[in-house]
């Protein structure tokens, strides 16, 4: 590889809410969606560059900014965006949080797919609406989307935006053009409009297949927000940038007016940098992050085959989040997280954060050199023997 992905780079001490959120010795944090990787050397140079200017001033974004992204989204997944369709924001969440002010109105109904990516949840509860599941089904250890029940939820009156994970954290799931056009189809039929967070789009393995939700057809495009960022394929998150796409231009506008009521308009000059960067010299980096990726997660399915054979892992699909079923233990996946915590100071996400259907599974972070990852899944190992013996 020309990349090397095997570096330890040392972040406890640098303000990082992955390695400095609790003040513990030697915990080895497995949880939030944050690599321990060096970002691309394109996006390290740019955003020196900018920094070496001295002056950190407003940021206009420029066209090589929109060129980026619609290059990106053209070549590598056939979506072709317009500029004018583009709304820039510091990040996913708070597109979501402002899409929704701009769609719906207290007490309406928002459908996700649970379990799913816990900040839905609260952006939901922050304008006034009420969360609808639609529970995934799980059969065979893997996800499926149970499409009578997402119907009756869609034909609710007060159901009105439906907030797609595509791909799926934490299921870990690629959903299929198939799927996808199903439940496009339904959302249209019953009036219910679609944000897709795409964020996790470029994290996609061989066999399966990104396709953006928006792309399927026209009536899709008109009747969505399609939300993306470079930040978790190419761990920037803290540059603080994210896109809406919005084709319809009077539903821009509502968006538009959310974001400047929710004041998330401004962005900051690295993360400008930063996603030009990626977006036009990163795609090296990103094929080989991909592939150091599934192998990390094919070395964490053989040790868990060989070592803890009673907790099945789930396909990996995408993201680099693995979703592992602890519900052999019979306690809640709270329990099971401060257990691990407290007996060997391995830090990973109780799976109720994400739903109550969550609740007896744990999300594993697998971004990580892999000798960081061995000694995650030693501490997981002996952790989970020791929560067992407790059991008898």
């Amino acid at each position: 590889m020309k990349y090397n992905f095997d570096e330890i780079v040392p972040r406890r001490g640098s303000n990082s809410l992955k390695w400095d959120g609790i003040d513990t010795d030697g915990v080895l944090p497995m949880w939030v969606a944050d690599m321990d990787f060096r970002t691309a050397p394109a996006i390290t140079e740019a955003v020196t560059r900018r920094a070496q200017e001295g002056v950190f001033g407003y940021t206009h974004v420029p066209d090589a900014y929109y060129d980026a992204v619609i290059g990106w989204f053209g070549r590598r997944h056939g979506f072709n965006i317009e500029k004018d369709w583009i709304l820039y924001v510091p990040g996913v969440v708070p597109a979501i949080s402002a899409i929704i002010k701009a769609m719906t109105v207290p007490g309406d109904k928002v459908i996700v797919q649970t379990p799913v990516y816990n900040c839905f949840f609260s952006s939901i509860r922050n304008n006034g609406c009420e969360i609808c599941s639609s529970p995934l089904t799980y059969s065979n250890v893997t996800y499926g989307i149970d499409f009578d029940d997402l119907e009756a939820k869609a034909a609710d009156p007060k159901a009105t935006l439906m907030i797609l994970c595509n791909p799926h954290n934490p299921a870990g799931r690629v959903w299929t053009r198939e799927e996808l056009r199903r439940i496009g189809e339904i959302c249209l039929k019953n009036n219910v409009f679609v944000i897709a967070d795409e964020i996790h789009c470029e994290l996609v393995f061989n066999g399966h297949a990104y396709t953006p939700f928006a792309s399927l057809s026209e009536d899709f495009l008109m009747h969505s927000a399609t939300c993306s960022s470079p930040s978790k394929a190419f761990n920037t998150a803290g540059l603080q940038i994210a896109n809406i796409v919005c084709a319809d231009p009077e539903i821009r506008k509502r968006i538009d007016r959310a974001i400047n009521i929710n004041e998330v308009c401004d962005v900051n000059p690295f993360g400008v940098a930063g996603l030009v960067a990626a977006y036009t010299e990163g795609e090296e980096w990103l094929e080989e992050l991909k592939t150091y990726l599934y192998d990390n997660y094919l070395y964490l399915r053989a040790f868990f085959r060989e070592n803890l054979p009673e907790y099945p892992v789930l396909p990996l699909e995408g993201t680099y989040l693995v979703w592992a079923d602890c519900s052999v233990l019979g306690k809640s996946s709270q329990e099971i997280e401060d257990f691990l915590l407290a007996d060997q100071k391995l830090w990973i996400n109780a799976g109720a954060h994400y739903g109550k259907e969550g609740d007896s599974f744990i999300r594993i972070n697998i971004a990580c050199p892999r000798t960081v990852l061995k000694d995650g899944l030693q501490r997981l190992h002996k952790g989970l023997c020791n929560i067992s013996e407790t059991s008898l």
